[in-house]
């Protein structure tokens, strides 16, 4: 999994993005006229333009906005330096991939996304 924090959607900012994502199979995008323009190198490229398929994603979303205060919308935690946003994210990124693994070994035994940060709260 790649992401970036970034106030662009731009070409060049995108590229950037998918050049240093791991290469699947496949890329699915919205009908942002930019994603079209960007090298996918051998992986197919698919427009979606309905939101049938955009569920998992926007429940991706839903669980960040659920965690991190600052991704709340019209929140007054709002991050206004991008390195804060961006050191936050990295931060739920390890605990939640952390989180997701332990699910997987032991899916009868719960645990909170804050079990797998090295420091209390």
């Amino acid at each position: 999994m790649n992401w970036a924090v970034t106030d662009e959607r731009d070409e060049e900012t995108l590229q950037s993005l998918v050049d240093t994502s791991p290469q699947p199979g496949i890329f699915f995008s919205d009908a942002f006229p930019t994603y079209a323009s960007l090298d996918y190198f051998s992986a197919q490229h698919h427009m979606l333009l309905d939101k049938s398929q955009t569920y998992s994603v926007e429940a991706g979303n839903a669980e960040f906005r659920h965690y991190l205060a600052r991704l709340a919308r019209r929140s007054r935690c709002f991050s206004r330096c991008i390195e804060a946003l961006r050191d936050a994210i990295t931060l739920f990124v390890f605990a939640w991939n952390a989180r997701q693994l332990h699910k997987r070994q032991f899916p009868l035994y719960p645990a909170h996304v804050q079990d797998f940060l090295s420091f209390p709260f």
